[in-house]
């Protein structure tokens, strides 16, 4: 009974609760995963070794190559929600039997193109040793196997986005990252190698997986049609999902591919450096992304409503404000006191990560601003201008990555990356303003130029305080931490604030310690 009421409760949470609620589990499930990582992957590299790492990565990287949804994922998110606002549930199930048939067209796809590229990997790896491309392989068919069962299932979070069960689909994320870390722990104390590490993350991706559809079952009133589905429905899909498609190509030729490219032009060490670029990198574009996509319900509402371009520049402001103090934190704290960090978690080994990860974390402090707007483009519909963007940063990225790699190595791809994402930033504030008809050289100056100083300064003043402070180890380096925040949050409530806001604010708090 207790579990009952509890389910009807989560589930009679209004479309602003749930947002918040599941903001809260996603920064949770954020937080147990970078403590985790800070502490388990050191750890872990050694267990198994650089080499060993630098496979896992490249073997990760390489298949995420393939993954390709064309498109249907974002077409779920965008199409339920509109049948869901419509109290279309009909067309719902309609819709849904019809994706699953083409998901499983295109995974039978890339099961071939993943067989057809084993049989090539002794060609395109030329730089890796015998031993490590024997491994390597049985990485490749572990991950690949799983990738090919899995893939069908990522309609599960469309549907949840639509439907606003954001508890459970985040809850989801923190039960698949509490999984992960206790198997993979569990596998390396018993003595279990590289191969235990790739079954291990199969093993709670699935676990996960059936918990989702188990949620879809019981909370929605999702029943997949697959012998009356809408057949109709196929080309408003393709038409939607083809630039999509476009995108997540052209999106796989900057971090993902840039393994490959190490792979070809370098070698295993260079690679396994990268991997920790992209590991911070990943936790930094998952904290400024934890809100990502609960917004397309709200902004579906959005256009269905009067006065449409005001609410929507009023809904980026107010998130990409936060969005873009949030990430201003990141790059204060890592291009203040990273090269320490790096130091002491990794070893002197892969400290020169610390360029790269300062060159890919500069551009996400511009570009995670940019989600409603993102969002904003899918619901209308816009989605091959988008591509035609990444279709451009995907090719500077190639370009550049090859030319730099060669000689300067994981540094050169960091810094090829740079190049790309700073230009895909500068088109897309561009493109935005004309498809969306909204003003973004207001959106810049509120929220990019107004809080610039705050960034700048903080950056200034804790390269100031990590020479000042020469206490060593982690000890030294959790002291600066903290005070780096503090600083931080300083000038973000000075900045943020006007005086007239500040004072109310602090007669407030006097007022309520006098009636203690």
């Amino acid at each position: 009974m207790g579990e009952k009421m509890m389910r009807k409760r989560i589930n009679d949470f209004s479309s602003n609760q749930q947002i918040k609620f599941g903001a809260i589990l996603s920064y949770i499930s954020i937080a147990l995963n970078i403590g985790a990582g800070v502490l388990y992957t050191p750890w872990m590299v050694r267990q198994i070794g650089q080499s060993q790492y630098g496979l896992f990565t490249l073997a990760n990287s390489l298949i995420s190559l393939f993954m390709i949804d064309f498109g249907l994922s974002a077409a779920t998110s965008k199409f339920v929600s509109e049948y869901h606002v419509q109290k279309n549930e009909e067309k719902v199930n309609a819709f849904l039997g019809a994706i699953y048939k083409l998901y499983l067209i295109v995974d039978l796809v890339i099961l071939v193109a993943l067989v057809t590229v084993f049989f090539f990997i002794d060609a395109i790896y030329s730089n890796l040793t015998t031993a490590e491309l024997q491994q390597f392989k049985v990485v490749f068919c572990i991950a690949a196997l799983y990738s090919v069962i899995s893939f069908p299932f990522v309609t599960t979070n469309g549907i949840l986005t639509a439907y606003e069960k954001f508890i459970k689909q985040k809850l989801a994320d923190v039960i698949y990252r509490i999984l992960t870390i206790l198997l993979m722990v569990a596998a390396l104390l018993n003595g279990y190698g590289l191969y235990a590490l790739v079954t291990v993350n199969a093993i709670a991706g699935l676990t996960v997986i059936i918990y989702k559809l188990v949620i879809i079952r019981k909370d929605t009133p999702v029943r997949v049609y697959f012998k009356n589905s809408a057949k109709g429905i196929y080309k408003e899909v393709f038409g939607f999902s083809l630039w999509t498609t476009i995108a997540s190509i052209a999106q796989r030729l900057v971090f993902n591919i840039t393994p490959t490219i190490l792979g070809m032009v370098s070698g295993s060490a260079e690679i396994a450096v990268f991997g920790i670029v992209t590991t911070i990198e990943g936790y930094a574009f998952t904290i400024t992304n934890a809100i990502n996509g609960m917004f397309m319900p709200k902004i579906s509402k959005i256009y269905s409503q009067e006065d449409s371009g005001n609410n929507l520049m009023n809904l980026m402001i107010k998130v990409g404000r936060f969005q873009y103090l949030l990430n201003g934190l990141l790059v204060v704290g890592f291009v203040s006191i990273g090269k320490e960090f790096v130091e002491l978690w990794m070893g002197n080994d892969y400290v020169k990560a610390y360029y790269g990860i300062v060159m890919v974390l500069i551009p996400g402090l511009f570009y995670n601003s940019l989600q409603i707007a993102h969002t904003a483009m899918m619901v209308r519909n816009k989605v091959k201008p988008q591509a035609e963007v990444n279709i451009a940063t995907g090719i500077v990225n190639v370009i550049l990555s090859y030319m730099l790699s060669s000689k300067y190595g994981m540094i050169g791809s960091c810094l090829s990356i740079f190049c790309a994402y700073m230009f895909r930033c500068i088109a897309l504030v561009a493109l935005y303003g004309r498809q969306l008809e909204i003003s973004m050289k207001h959106f810049v100056e509120t929220c990019y130029l107004k809080y610039l100083p705050i960034i700048i300064g903080s950056i200034v003043l804790g390269m100031i305080l990590n020479h000042l402070i020469i206490i060593p180890g982690w000890l030294g380096l959790t002291i600066k931490a903290i005070l780096i925040i503090c600083v931080y949050m300083l000038f973000c409530f000075l900045i943020c604030y006007s005086w007239s806001e500040i004072k109310m604010l602090l007669m407030r708090i006097v007022n309520t310690k006098r009636k203690k």
